[in-house]
């Protein structure tokens, strides 16, 4: 139990001073020149079932592998932040071993020889949510050199998700550890299958405190290819962009960019009636106004 003294302390520590020189948190992950991902914060990934999330999420960790490009995809983790941890709740070993050797593929880094800076756990088979969490806050507080964590299947971390408490604890949990311990944790999550809303109160808690969420869609004129767009993102959002899967050897498939794909929504443009000229707002007006003869008198004057 803390004391006065305790609570002082900790105040005293959180104030902001007008004079105080801050930098922005170091960039490691980005989209072109849209930052996906700094140290101290967290993204998410977003997208209904099949969609190929964690095809993308794949490439994320590719890239921070090599720290370079893969698919759109630039990391440069700090030399002292280059170990990956990588938690999968969702699937079994056979299937966490596939997505550990497309991320290696999408690396161009050998499946025969386990690789240096990439640590993944599959932690379906523990029953208990509290337990993965602990599970992965030991790891990340006793791992060296961590930059990048990912947790594919967050709402495993917790009994129900659309508990309000547990989703606050939740991302106070992901917000603390990442500040801590200066990492980029990036999740992944499902969307409601009736809308494009992340799923329960944990969704609602991750679209407010992420850095960016991604959002990750199956074509619907081409369902065999799959979109990446920036659902919230605090920076200049990036372009859109498209993938398929490709077959490579060993039958493993890996994200390749659609270069056929092309982003031809329009948005209507609008705009102000202060934008208009007078001519243009008189004209626009004048049709209104014309058919009672006092108002056209009065708006003329």
């Amino acid at each position: 139990m803390m004391n006065t003294t305790d609570y002082e302390n900790i105040w005293q520590k959180s104030l902001i001073h007008v004079t105080d020189e801050f930098a922005l948190p170091p960039v490691v992950l980005q989209a072109g020149e849209a930052i996906i991902g700094t140290l101290g914060n967290f993204s998410v990934s977003t997208g209904k079932a099949k969609a190929k999330k964690t095809f993308n999420v794949s490439a994320i960790v590719a890239a921070a592998l090599v720290n370079g490009q893969v698919l759109e995809y630039q990391a440069s983790f700090p030399e002292s932040k280059r170990t990956i941890l990588y938690f999968d709740t969702e699937q079994s070993p056979y299937h966490c071993q596939l997505v550990m050797q497309r991320i290696l593929k999408l690396a161009k880094l050998p499946i025969d020889k386990e690789p240096q800076n990439l640590k993944f756990s599959h932690l379906r088979a523990i029953a208990d949510p509290n337990e993965r969490r602990e599970i992965i806050r030991y790891a990340i507080y006793h791992t060296p050199n961590v930059g990048l964590v990912v947790i594919d299947g967050i709402r495993d971390l917790m009994l129900d998700i659309n508990n309000s408490t547990e989703a606050t604890k939740l991302v106070g949990d992901l917000m603390q550890w990442t500040s801590e311990q200066n990492i980029h944790i990036q999740t992944v999550l499902h969307l409601n299958k009736g809308d494009d809303n992340a799923r329960g109160h944990i969704g609602t808690e991750l679209n407010n405190k992420a850095e960016t969420v991604l959002q990750i869609t199956k074509d619907n004129t081409m369902p065999e290819r799959s979109i990446v767009a920036p659902s919230i993102i605090r920076t200049k959002p990036f372009e859109k962009f498209a993938f398929r899967l490709k077959e490579v050897e060993d039958e493993i498939c890996i994200p390749q960019i659609d270069l056929s794909y092309s982003d031809n929504e329009r948005k209507s443009h609008r705009f102000s009636y202060q934008e208009l000229s007078t001519n243009e707002h008189r004209k626009a007006l004048e049709p209104i106004f014309s058919t009672n003869e006092v108002l056209l008198t009065r708006w003329r004057n």
